[in-house]
């Protein structure tokens, strides 16, 4: 049987806010406990705490009125250049900020490229795509099509998707979640908070930080913060996608930093794959609220053949065998009088036929909904709703900045937009996601 793809309205089970808090963020797996494991161990008490929204929600607070009050400063003096912006220990700092944040990007993004290559097969690979499809939906448990573990949001338990009776081992290796996301998603989330340095680099230059940049480094710490706190499946591709744009970005801004000349056409790519990766990322992760489909489900037959009966039978077993027994012994009674003789009393040692109990089983299909919690649906909803007007911004930016023409030998909106040029960091894609 061809395993089906089926797009439907989501489960009203699951667009409920505020989302449960259950289940709780799984720590990676320990260190040197399977290959691949990370190269560190991150304690689960600290893991989790750094998952508190409290975090989020301080950080971005101070973050943002710091850069109201900043900006209030700057054109209170004329937009000048502090005196510290113009020292050599400035210059050395944003230097290193750049190569730190160009170094943990790229390797962010390699370490995310051997997780999707461990854990999602691809149709060349011989399989179908709902093999793919499983493997991005169901972030937990080992490889394979149906052998996830999931989150029962009724029942609040971990169990296995396809395997009845079996107790699920929640550090088994083979899905995106314990084979890095839970490990690079985490410290991706936790670098959102050191990138806000950029807007204030930018302010110590004397510049003014736009909504652009405001909006896009508080809304970058939420999105990071649901999609890790409720393991929502799409937020590997935020990681896997902004840490290779990031990885081209800082590079760039390293090299205008130190005075070499790059292309106006290369800014003008980042920015367009900074709009395409909002884009694609919003569309891709809206999808996974509309998607289910059929895996393989080992069905016990003695089960099946229960649910198969009249549910008085089911429902009343002693009825169902009393009944049967009066079949029985009125059957005994006709042979015996054909026979001359009396009827053969009731036998309290008579003892009928069971139900089999052998326990064999068979494979059905059963669908199954991409998404298992709140959490994880939330934490889609909200990205949809950061991206969609950062996606505007972004586009507005992009006409302003390359489209139209130049007045007077000035890009327009340049002190607004942050554009970076070879002296200062001050573009969007300076920081974007």
């Amino acid at each position: 049987m061809v395993n089906t793809i089926y797009f439907s309205r989501p489960s009203n089970d699951l667009l409920q806010f505020p989302p449960s808090d259950f289940p709780s963020t799984l720590p990676p797996p320990l260190s040197g406990s399977a290959p691949f494991t990370p190269p560190i161990d991150i304690p689960a008490d600290i893991y989790n705490a750094a998952l508190d929204i409290k975090i989020p929600i301080t950080i971005a607070i101070i973050y943002a009125f710091s850069a109201l009050i900043l900006n209030a400063y700057n054109h209170k003096c004329g937009n000048k250049p502090w005196n510290i912006s113009k020292t050599r220990t400035f210059s050395t700092f944003v230097f290193l900020h750049n190569i730190l944040l160009a170094v943990y990007s790229g390797w962010t993004f390699l370490g995310m490229w051997g997780t999707m290559q461990r854990s999602v097969p691809i149709p060349s690979d011989g399989s179908n795509l709902v093999h793919t499809v499983d493997a991005l939906c169901k972030i937990h448990g080992s490889r394979g099509l149906g052998e996830s573990i999931r989150f029962d949001h009724f029942t609040s338990l971990w169990s296995p998707t396809s395997t009845q009776g079996s107790i699920p081992d929640l550090g088994t290796m083979g899905r995106i979640w314990n084979e890095g996301l839970s490990f690079y998603g985490w410290l991706f989330y936790l670098s959102k908070f050191y990138e806000v340095l950029d807007t204030f680099i930018i302010i110590a230059k004397g510049k003014q930080s736009g909504i652009l940049q405001t909006y896009h480094h508080t809304g970058a710490m939420f999105s990071m913060w649901a999609g890790i706190r409720y393991m929502s499946p799409p937020i590997w591709m935020f990681v896997f996608v902004n840490s290779a744009i990031h990885t081209i970005m800082y590079t760039y801004y390293t090299i205008t930093g130190i005075g070499i000349k790059v292309p106006r056409v290369l800014k003008q790519g980042i920015t367009t794959l900074q709009i395409t990766q909002f884009l694609v990322g919003s569309s891709f992760a809206a999808i996974h609220l509309f998607i289910s489909y059929e895996i393989p489900v080992q069905v016990s037959i003695t089960e099946s053949f229960i649910e198969d009966l009249p549910k008085s039978i089911v429902e009343q077993p002693e009825q169902a065998s009393t009944f049967l027994m009066s079949i029985s012994r009125g059957v005994k009674n006709m042979l015996v009088a054909s026979l001359g003789r009396l009827s053969v009393p009731p036998q309290p040692s008579e003892v009928l036929p069971k139900i089999p109990e052998e326990v064999k089983f068979r494979t059905e299909y059963q669908n199954v909904p991409c998404l298992d919690t709140t959490g994880q649906a939330f934490a889609i909803c909200l990205n949809i709703i950061y991206l969609t007007p950062l996606t505007i911004l972004f586009v507005k930016f992009f006409i302003h900045s390359y489209l139209r023409q130049p007045t007077c030998n000035k890009i327009p909106a340049v002190e607004d937009l942050k554009i970076s040029s070879t002296n200062s960091k001050t573009s969007p894609g300076e920081k974007s996601e």
